[in-house]
């Protein structure tokens, strides 16, 4: 039976929870230890599909089509372990299915409640498909004392006395200020959260406690013996350097030694060589790059979490450092030409990335045309392909060239897909159908043309990529596309569907409908974002 390690967070949102779960599984994987890591996320929106990046960051997509919150990113990151539809459980999921039920009549004339029916579905959830796991680590989203999260925290308290102390751990996540005007760090933050946490019924077993500063060894007694834990389960958790130290940090911590013990089991010291390598990799690069993002989301980074963080993994493939330049796409809609000029020529590449709505695209377009012309290394995702097309299209006479997804148009070289086919068959939407859940989302298969670029990149013709998105560059468009030097070099399985565009009289020049960055590590870098990165680094040896 697997094990079951609970991760709730307290004081304020936006500790690392998510980042902790993933350094956490990533140590107990390198100890031998099969892992998962799922999320419960206690919003009423059935998945983050239909939600603004502003409001809750970039939507990751899994392999079987699941979208998920963006800590499922950290979780393959930092694991290599693919996550699915059934790891990532919202309230809004969870009340549907439960009201469904109801109006079949499933649950026999009984009154339907909170207790036990919503808590025994998300202890369902918990424990499903977990039969070959060793460890199955549960992000709660939110902070312990918000209403929204009640039911959850129920549902964990009736596991620990289903399962045992010996078969669950609760790790909660604190924060631990540094008070300037007092010159020293304040555990009252931290008893209070777990006051509370335990006011609800779960004694935490280990605290990792966030902090800006060394936690001395007397506040870390203190906080062990006003919260009831052993002071080695009191794990300290300093602001890190990147993301990709915090794995060595917390062993260093002795984070996933404290789990072990808590579960009465031994195993080997973990091989962190990987990891060193990386850091290393990451602090000491041989020379830097600039890429500019030109996109509409560009106020809120964490919408672009995945795409920021396989730029770096590109950048550790070349032993680069990649400064990204964030830039708004609606700056070059001003119509101003030097203006395009004076922030892209410092560019090392030009990366466009995706994006829904008219808002910004024409900056985009204009950003595409700023690389075709200057021949800087230029890489367009999903919508950035789309914005290829059209800039393609309008250099190559057609002026009109737009997209449906704008408006009407008489040149739609862009237009809203209605049927596709999947491994489930054929799929068909309505051009005014919901907006949640419909669009071609998931891992399809694309077959690129031998010689292309592409396959060099690949060293293959047969790819799998995981998509999301509602339009599609339309085909009728390639003889005069392809033209003007615009070459469809990856095309769906049937041909019907272009998958990726490129200019092979440019030094790098790639449009994609997925979005690779979903599937790059810091130690296995997507190969697109390597070669991309290293065309910046040859550009930056010409400038």
């Amino acid at each position: 039976m697997a094990r079951h390690i609970f991760i709730t967070g307290g004081v304020v949102s936006s500790l690392g929870k998510g980042l902790m779960a993933a350094s956490l599984a990533a140590l107990l994987q390198a100890r031998g230890f099969k892992v998962r890591i799922r999320k419960f996320d206690p919003y009423l929106n059935v998945d983050p599909g239909t939600m603004s990046p502003y409001q809750h960051g970039e939507v990751y997509v899994t392999d079987d089509g699941a979208e998920t919150d963006l800590d499922l990113g950290h979780y393959e990151r930092f694991t290599g372990v693919s996550a699915h539809q059934g790891d990532n459980i919202t309230s809004g999921r969870i009340y549907r299915d439960i009201i469904a039920k109801e109006r079949r009549g499933d649950y026999l004339g009984a009154t339907v409640q909170v207790i036990p029916h919503v808590t025994d579905a998300i202890k369902q959830f918990a424990q499903a498909d977990t039969e070959d796991l060793d460890f199955v680590l549960c992000e709660i989203g939110g902070t312990v004392g918000d209403i929204e999260s009640l039911p959850f925290i129920e549902a964990l308290r009736q596991l620990r006395n289903e399962l045992g102390r010996e078969q669950t751990c609760f790790v909660h996540v604190t924060l631990v200020p540094y008070i300037a005007a007092a010159g020293e760090l304040k555990t009252k933050p931290t008893q209070h959260s777990v006051r509370e946490l335990t006011g609800l019924g779960i004694q935490p077993d280990i605290l990792l406690c966030r902090c800006e500063r060394p936690l001395p060894e007397n506040e870390r007694a203190k906080i062990a013996l006003f919260c009831n834990v052993r002071r080695e389960a009191v794990i300290p958790a300093l602001d890190a350097p990147n993301i990709y130290s915090v794995p060595l940090q917390y062993h260093a911590e002795g984070l996933d030694a404290e789990v072990l013990h808590h579960f009465g089991l031994t195993a080997p010291a973990p091989p962190l060589a990987r990891w060193t390598e990386i850091v290393d990799r990451y602090q000491n690069p041989e020379g830097e790059v600039t890429i500019g993002v030109v996109g509409k989301y560009v106020g809120l980074p964490d919408a672009y979490k995945s795409l920021n963080e396989a730029l770096v993994h590109g950048g550790i493939a070349n032993k680069v450092k990649v400064h990204i330049n964030w830039i708004d796409a609606e700056i070059f809609e001003r119509d101003d030409k030097s203006e395009i000029a004076a922030l892209l020529e410092p560019m090392h590449g030009i990366l466009v990335p995706g994006g829904f709505g008219e808002r910004g695209t024409e900056g985009k377009i204009a950003s595409v045309r700023f690389a075709r012309e200057r021949q800087v290394p230029f890489f367009g995702i999903c919508l950035g392909m789309q914005m290829a097309c059209i800039e393609g299209a309008r250099a190559a006479g057609i002026a009109d060239a737009s997209s449906t997804e704008f408006g009407e148009t008489d040149e739609p070289v862009v237009g809203i897909i209605t049927e596709w086919m999947s491994k489930d068959g054929l799929q068909q939407r309505a051009a005014g159908g919901d907006l949640g859940g419909t669009m071609r989302v998931g891992a399809y298969p694309a077959q690129l043309t031998g010689n292309s670029r592409v396959a060099s990149i690949y060293g293959a013709t047969q790819i799998s990529e995981r998509h999301r998105h509602r339009y599609e560059v339309n085909g009728t468009y390639r003889e005069a596309l392809e033209g003007n030097g615009l070459i469809f070099s990856g095309m769906s399985p049937d041909g019907l569907l272009p998958e990726i565009v490129e200019r092979p009289d440019h030094p790098w020049f790639i449009g994609v409908q997925f979005h690779p960055e979903l599937k790059s590590k810091p130690f296995d870098p997507h190969p697109l974002f390597a070669g991309f990165i290293k065309a910046a680094v040859q550009q930056a040896r010409l400038v």
